[in-house]
């Protein structure tokens, strides 16, 4: 339960956070047409893709101790299911149908969808209960604002592969989409979903003790994800163009929340939709489950821009989460706070670097101006201060403190010990622990705990105390993120890992949007250097189908390739279409079946071709995240050698 300090803590918050501002709860309510029957939607697979009715109990008008009270409100937000009128006959929303909304603009002839969600299955139920509320209309053109999972997954829910290539659907994207929207989350992917256990709460029971909210959504939907592949790409910074009637000025925004993502206005409607740029939140700069640090300053500058250009007569502002803004006077507040958030967190956070204030003191040091406390829009949700700030500084100075002591530091594992045993023992560790605990210092008690753990995995009781330490400072976060991270150590500091089957995040479609380049490079990471050592070979890959070449090296126990050129005297070379190799990236056959069936030609000596089998890892994403935790090592699966494991999840950034 929450101690007496936790509630003491969440008192203070409620005292000075701006609770008489309550405009969003009427603007989350307006134009609310319908909700469904249902709570639940099922996927394909059998299992419950998407369960709103897991999160009614906040809706009992009850403070509950266990939660900051801005998340509380915030999670309360996010409780809107069912469709939404944003615009009169022109512009509406399905929201709680998935992490993000799902935006629907009335054309001429049909709807134009922005962002079909991550899933088929919430995809198709939202365009099922829009035509049942609406009328019937045909999709004639689906809007991928960015290239993270949840907004393109859930395409083929809304439109099939049959009416894109007959041109009856325009698919629209931001130029470098399908490079982001795979590329992101390849490389570190089976470390990925791992953190994303620990990021989403993955394990946490819904209630005021575990997961209440994902600060931009519910939760993220566990249907089946696809990806159709855009027929027309937005490449110019602002670029108009006119679908079914509606027209659309398109404002490419790379290096903000995605990699590749745009912003969108409506010139006849006076409408701007921000994507995810502006949620009304501040997002993450380092997102936790793990990705390339974003550029707070450039995030701000491409607020500015949509301001200066859009912001000025809009009067309706809407974006792929959270919920709409209305009156002019109200989006550029809501503009200016965004973009003020980003832009400070910039320079304060740099301010204090050039004074010498470390990547390890900067959470402790950076604080919002207070007039931007008191904007909830300018709230850490989905981000926080704590590793926002630290993201600045690693972004522009690295990971080094300055410090040698810390350039080359041990391992935990290793240093543990002499922890443990300069402290006296297990024992006075813990006496010193539950007498932090019990004055409410849970940082500090987290200190000395974690030295424990590290130094004997296997003593329960110092991890059950150090899981009680992290539960007590996980109720008062007000980022859920966070707030996930230490809830779900807890939890598998006390029950360990559990075993199952992990989220899937890639399916057919993604795995055959991968260049071959980044699947030989993924074969590269999973290569096992000490098996490798001291063999060498050279291996040409032709694909005629798509006249693709790769010269494919082992040297210095490392795998290299590039595109383009074919080494003049390979040991071995392989000839086969690209479209009979997908097959074998999604482990569908083997390389070796389709060898046998003649659809793959070896040339030369195909002793490489077996010894590369030989030499990959099978990765799984069930590392330990804390010490202890993994209650036996379980046997690799036995999977196809050339098989490209799971993505990462990219789902809410």
């Amino acid at each position: 339960m929450p101690s007496e300090f936790t509630i003491k803590t969440q008192q203070q918050h409620q005292e000075t956070l701006p609770f008489s501002d309550t405009r969003d709860f009427d603007e989350a309510k307006k134009g609310f047409i319908a909700a469904p029957d249902y709570k639940q939607i099922k996927a394909e697979a059998g299992n419950i893709a998407w369960d709103m009715a897991s999160y009614e109990w906040l809706l009992q008008d009850k403070v509950f101790d266990s939660i900051h009270p801005s998340l509380q409100r915030q999670a309360v937000l996010n409780m809107a299911y069912g469709l939404y009128e944003v615009v009169p006959d022109k512009i509406y929303q399905v929201r709680g149908f998935d992490l993000a909304n799902i935006s629907f603009i009335k054309g001429d002839t049909g709807w134009i969808i922005f962002d079909p969600l991550t899933a088929k299955e919430t995809a198709a139920a939202a365009l099922k209960l829009v035509n049942e509320k609406l009328g019937q209309r045909p999709v004639v053109a689906v809007v991928y604002s960015h290239s993270h999972a949840d907004h393109f997954g859930g395409a083929r829910g809304v439109v099939s592969e049959e009416e894109v290539a007959a041109g009856k659907v325009q698919i629209i994207a931001p130029d470098g989409f399908m490079l982001h929207a795979v590329s992101e989350n390849v490389y570190a992917g089976n470390a990925m979903n791992r953190r994303l256990f620990f990021q989403y709460g993955v394990l946490l029971p819904r209630s005021p003790f575990g997961h209440v909210d994902q600060s931009i959504g519910k939760n993220t939907a566990a249907g089946t994800t696809g990806l159709l592949p855009p027929t027309v790409l937005i490449k110019d910074d602002i670029e108009e163009m006119t679908v079914d009637g509606v027209k659309m000025i398109f404002q490419n925004t790379p290096g903000t929340e995605a990699p590749a993502e745009m912003n969108t206005y409506f010139p006849d409607f006076k409408t701007f939709w921000a994507a995810e740029n502006i949620t009304g939140t501040v997002h993450n700069i380092y997102t936790l489950r793990g990705a390339l640090i974003r550029d707070a300053l450039e995030w701000s500058k491409q607020i500015n821009k949509a301001l200066y250009m859009f912001g000025q007569e809009a009067e309706v502002m809407f974006a792929s989460h959270s919920w709409p803004r209305w009156g002019n006077e109200r989006i550029q507040e809501v503009m200016r706070s965004q973009r003020d958030i980003y832009a400070n967190l910039n320079n304060e956070v740099l301010h204090l670097a050039n004074q010498g204030v470390t990547i390890n003191e900067i959470h402790n040091e950076y604080k919002p101006p207070k007039s931007l406390q008191q904007q909830w829009s300018a709230h850490s949700y989905h981000g926080s201060e704590q590793h926002n700030s630290r993201a600045v500084v690693n972004r522009y100075l690295g990971y080094w403190d300055g410090n040698p002591a810390t350039l080359i530091p041990l391992s935990p594992r290793d240093s543990g010990p002499l922890y443990v045993e300069m402290m006296g023992g297990a024992g006075n560790i813990i006496n010193k622990g539950k007498e932090l605990y019990d004055k409410g210092e849970y940082l500090l008690a987290s200190e000395i705990l974690n030295k424990l753990v590290y130094g004997e995995p296997e003593n329960q009781k110092g991890k059950d105390l150090l899981a009680d330490v992290f539960e007590q400072i996980g109720y008062q976060q007000e980022s859920p993120s966070v707030r996930n991270s230490f809830l779900a150590a807890a939890y598998e500091l006390r029950q360990g890992i559990p075993s199952g089957a992990s989220p899937k995040t890639s399916g057919p479609d993604v795995i055959r949007a991968m260049s071959t380049s980044l699947w030989l490079d993924f074969l590269a990471i999973r290569l096992e250097s000490e098996k490798a050592d001291g063999i060498n070979f050279v291996i040409n890959l032709i694909t005629p189908d798509n006249d693709e070449k790769y010269a494919v090296e082992l040297s210095n126990a490392t795998l290299t390739n590039i595109s383009g050129f074919i080494a003049n005297e390979p040991d071995l070379t392989i000839t086969i279409n690209r479209s009979d190799l997908e097959p074998v990236m999604m482990g569908a056959v083997t390389l070796d079946e389709q060898i046998e069936k003649g659809k793959a030609k070896l040339e030369g000596d195909r002793k490489p071709l077996d010894q590369l089998k030989s030499m990959l890892a099978n990765f799984t994403p069930d590392f330990e995240m804390m010490p202890g935790t993994k209650k036996s090592e379980s046997a690799q699966p036995s999977v196809n050698s050339f098989a490209q494991p799971e993505l990462g999840h990219t789902d809410g950034g």
